[in-house]
């Protein structure tokens, strides 16, 4: 396994493979099982001949939240243990120096899927997700891209850059990781006190409830509304947004038949947890 920490040495061990598969893992590092089993799914995507390279950068542009940034967590030797545990040919890890020039200027913003959800409530958020996840596509030049659906509007918005901007890039969506109990694999779980990780379970458990009502034909309003309250019955625990949207562009439902996400993102304490499910009635 290579590790390249600048843009010349990523180049220069990606230039004898061109023409081979190549496919890209974004992570933020902080790897955990759900970061391996993208990695794993991209060895396999790749074959043999082809090539896997993850990429462990916590991409500053994208938090909105300073202390967010300041307290994610950081296990760079941990981080690439796994990557070679799961076969990764590169590993890419820049420095905010290294990935952006100082006096950078230009941005990329989505104007419709990023305007709901977490988009809402987290400003330049997905303009700083489109803006990285835009370079280390220049950068590796993959054929493919793996991404987690835990962060379901993070895909949308990448599919929708990659169709708008003509990118010959496949994205591949991978289905949430989660613990025995049913907590969605995340970075922040370290954060949470003992208190509120064993009282997190609750998000999978309120999502699978809602699952059951909406496919008796509940109306929208009434299943947000369960959902928000059975998370909300938490001491310490306030809902930024549950939603249930039209899976493909987040927004109203277009028709009762089609594909549903219910969506979720609460604050346990001051972590922020998201999880989501998709529902259909068909």
């Amino acid at each position: 396994m290579q590790t390249a920490y600048t843009k010349d040495e990523l180049r220069s061990y990606l230039a004898p493979v061109r023409g081979n598969r190549i496919v890209l893992v974004p992570t933020m590092g902080a790897l955990h099982e759900g970061h391996a089993t993208l990695l794993r799914q991209a060895r396999q995507l790749a074959g043999e001949e082809g090539v896997v390279v993850a990429s462990v950068f916590l991409n500053p542009v994208q938090f909105d939240n300073a202390g967010d940034l300041a307290t994610y967590p950081k296990t760079p030797e941990q981080d690439l243990e796994i990557c070679e545990s799961c076969g990764v040919d590169v590993v890419f890890m820049p420095t905010p120096d290294i990935m952006y020039c100082a006096d950078r200027s230009i941005t990329l913003e989505e104007t419709h899927l990023s305007t709901v959800l977490c988009g809402a409530s987290r400003p330049g958020h997905f303009a700083g997700v489109c803006l990285v996840v835009n370079k280390l596509f220049n950068l590796v030049q993959p054929t493919d891209a793996i991404f987690g659906k835990k962060d379901y509007q993070q895909l949308a918005i990448l599919r929708r850059m990659v169709r708008d901007l003509d990118m010959p890039i496949t994205l591949h969506g991978a289905e949430i990781v989660r613990e025995a109990d049913g907590l969605a694999l995340s970075s922040r779980n370290v954060r949470l006190t003992p208190e509120h990780r064993a009282a997190a379970p609750i998000i999978r458990k309120s999502l699978l409830a809602a699952a059951e009502v909406y496919a008796a034909g509940a109306a929208v309003e009434a299943i947000c509304a369960q959902v928000r309250a059975e998370l909300e019955s938490v001491p310490g625990v306030r809902c930024d947004y549950v939603e249930l949207v039209d899976a493909v562009t987040l927004h109203a439902l277009s028709t009762p038949d089609s594909l549903a996400l219910l969506a979720v993102a609460a604050w346990f304490g001051d972590v922020r947890l998201i999880d989501n499910i998709e529902l259909s009635r068909s």
